[in-house]
């Protein structure tokens, strides 16, 4: 018979968020990478007689493992051959200051604050400066074998071999994953098609977050494909147009589900019809055997995928005719100069890149004072646990600290019962693919699969077995608190979560959206590609402050407290915004467009309800005043601003 913990022994519910894996499919491909990439250079050292350049490659291989996480040939190469130029860069210059003492603290310190800086830049820059970080303590902490420039050499070598190995299907499968990408957001689509109108409880909103995602993410991959080929390859000039196809049939959605009743199933199979034309290049048109529509929201569906199949079967795309929706990537030199100009002027970034540096500068001078064994792995525990879009400090370095113990419970046993020489290269076949596979199920897993391959790695390099397992967990204890203390406790921002100020930007932006969409007194309606872009942006922002959120749950209380109290109202934003996009589709197909008054008095209601969201650190009372008539295309967005400056007042 099954009984019921006591209370106090029930694990608090933000570090059950915390401890509960994630669900990602297995890369079967990236394992097979990480095997061969880091056990060949172990192999080859070995078979030179120099094992101990056969470990640096790995490490070099490492890095590239832990960056080699897109699926399009081309974002592969930007994820792993950018950071593995300042990666080099980096273990440059730690090797030119290993043993100078003070030297060797402020070069550090100041290469923490120029990784901190740009690593709010986004993904591929914040890759770029973990690694330059890392590899600059680890060559200032550990002395390098043979000359300064072998250890950069070696480290971009293996990270260039996983690179290689990433790209070796390019020329057979070029466009595959783009092409993958758009039918899976046409199969999303699909799914969110078939939850319109579900009386299950917040079933459409998560459908239409995963699709949200997934647009996003087939934006990306198509416009970066484009950024250099722009009307000169037609398969990315294909795919943009299928992709600007289907967001009138997501637009359509929030009308079909605000009408309360389920689309008849041919319209979803419609969709997964569509998908499966994406995926295998047909252009031969398709019977879609769509039910007659009789109301505005099914004409809207109906429009919306009628001209979806022609785009996706038409046998040539024009160009010239073809809108990027969220605008055409400008060139790679005008992107750097201007990410370079935002990090210099930014007070976000000085601050973050402030705090990275007063964190691995306590670190460096802690360990400079007092004598700590393998002292380099203090600042690189600090390195891992304070990345800013990897989650929040505070759940890093909890997770640091697990992940780091049950790594050693691995690393224990191989160092104790695995011979050393070359056992190594079979015992890395089975450890390195690991890492791929625990990576996307969260932090601390990511940290458990790791830890066995650098103790591994290191043991190479100075042969110390078992006595490696004591001083890496002290240290990582340690680092672990210097980053809860100097990079969590003393910045109030970290833990007093401002979540307002992203919320009323959000408010502020939905609010321009409504005059956009149907105008105001003395504004024009905004033309259909500027509403487009603004109405990706705002789902785009929306998808940002959800995954923020969610992160927030995770922390302790207060925050986490915090955090859920406005939750909510991120929930009604994210509804005004599919009230007004449903509005919008009904006028398109034949409803009577609202008055200029009714247009103002709701676009006034969300400013003051984004202002006084802006205001608050908790929730405020936000008086609710909206009337109109009835029957207007616009009464479901004055009841969703209703609801949501209800939402805005405490409870009583």
């Amino acid at each position: 018979m099954s009984r019921e913990f006591p209370i106090g022994l029930t694990p608090p519910d933000w570090l059950v968020r915390n401890l509960r894996p994630q669900h990602a499919p297995v890369n079967r491909a990236a394992l097979v990478r990480a095997a061969v990439a880091m056990a060949l250079p172990l192999a080859a050292g070995l078979a030179a007689g120099e094992p101990a350049y056969g470990a640096l490659a790995s490490m070099g291989a490492l890095s590239g493992v832990i960056g080699d996480t897109a699926d399009a040939y081309r974002m592969r190469l930007l994820n792993i051959a950018v950071p593995q130029l300042f990666g080099a860069v980096g273990i440059t210059l730690g090797t030119l200051v290993h043993g100078h003492g003070w030297l060797a603290v402020a070069t550090v310190t100041g290469v923490a604050l120029v990784s901190g800086m740009i690593s709010t830049i986004g993904a591929v820059a914040s890759v770029s400066g973990l690694l330059l970080l890392l590899n600059s303590v680890v060559g200032a902490g550990l002395a390098m074998p043979g000359e300064w420039w072998a250890a950069p050499l070696l480290m971009t070598g293996g990270g260039l071999l996983v690179l290689a190995l990433a790209l070796l299907a390019w020329p057979l499968r070029s466009g595959v994953p783009e092409r993958a990408a758009v039918a899976d957001t046409y199969r999303t689509v699909a799914g969110l098609l078939a939850a319109c109108g579900s009386p299950r409880v917040g079933e459409y909103e998560d459908v239409r977050h995963a699709v949200t995602q997934s647009l996003n993410q087939s934006y990306d991959l198509v416009l970066g494909h484009r950024a250099r080929q722009h009307g000169r390859s037609p398969e990315p000039t294909r795919l943009l147009a299928q992709l600007n196809a289907i967001t009138p049939v997501m637009e359509a959605a929030p009308a079909a589900h605000l009408s309360g009743s389920r689309l008849p199933p041919e319209v979803p199979e419609a969709v997964r019809h569509l998908a499966r034309a994406v995926e295998t290049g047909r252009t031969v048109p398709l019977d879609l055997r769509l039910p007659l529509p009789t109301t505005e929201t099914a004409r809207a569906v109906d429009h919306a995928l009628r001209h979806a199949a022609d785009v996706v079967t038409a046998p040539d795309v024009d160009p010239r005719g073809i809108d990027d929706r969220l605008g055409r990537p400008a060139a790679l030199g005008v992107r750097a100069a201007r990410a370079a100009r935002n990090v210099a002027l930014s007070a976000a970034s000085w601050r973050y890149g402030l705090r990275l540096a007063l964190c691995i500068g306590l670190a460096q001078v802690l360990v400079s004072i007092i004598p700590v064994p393998r002292s380099y792995w203090v600042a690189l525990t600090v390195t891992f646990v304070m990345k800013p879009d990897f989650g929040s400090v505070f759940s890093r370095a909890l997770l640091r600290a697990l992940g780091t113990v049950a790594g050693l419970v691995v690393a224990a046993a191989v160092l104790a019962e695995v011979p050393r020489g070359w056992w190594d290269v079979p015992v890395m076949l089975l450890l390195a693919p690991l890492i791929p596979l625990l990576t996307p199920r969260g932090y601390g897993y990511q940290t458990a699969a790791i830890t066995p391959v650098i103790l591994l790695l290191s043991d190479v390099l100075n042969r110390q077995g078992t006595a490696l397992l004591l001083p890496r967990l002290v240290d990582s204890l340690m680092g672990c608190t210097i980053a809860l203390v100097a990079g969590y406790l003393l910045w109030p921002e970290s833990w007093h979560t401002r979540v307002g100020d992203r919320l009323a930007d959000a408010v502020a932006d939905t609010a321009r959206y409504v005059e956009a969409a149907f105008g105001a007194p003395g504004a024009e309606p905004g033309a259909p590609a500027a509403r487009a872009r603004m109405r990706r942006r705002l789902y785009r922002d929306l998808s940002v402050i959800r995954t923020e959120f969610q992160r927030a749950l995770t922390e302790p209380p207060p925050t986490g407290r915090r955090a859920a109290a406005w939750w909510p109202l991120v929930v009604a934003v994210e509804r005004i915004v599919d009230a007004t996009t449903a509005a919008r589709v009904r006028v398109k197909h034949g409803a009577p467009p609202p008055s200029p008054a009714e247009v103002g008095q709701i676009t006034l209601q969300l400013r003051e309800l984004a202002e006084g969201v802006r205001e608050a650190e908790t929730l405020q009372s936000v008086r609710t005043d909206l009337t109109g008539p009835s029957g207007s295309v616009l009464e479901p967005v004055r009841q969703e601003v209703a609801t949501a400056r209800a939402i805005a007042s405490p409870h009583t």
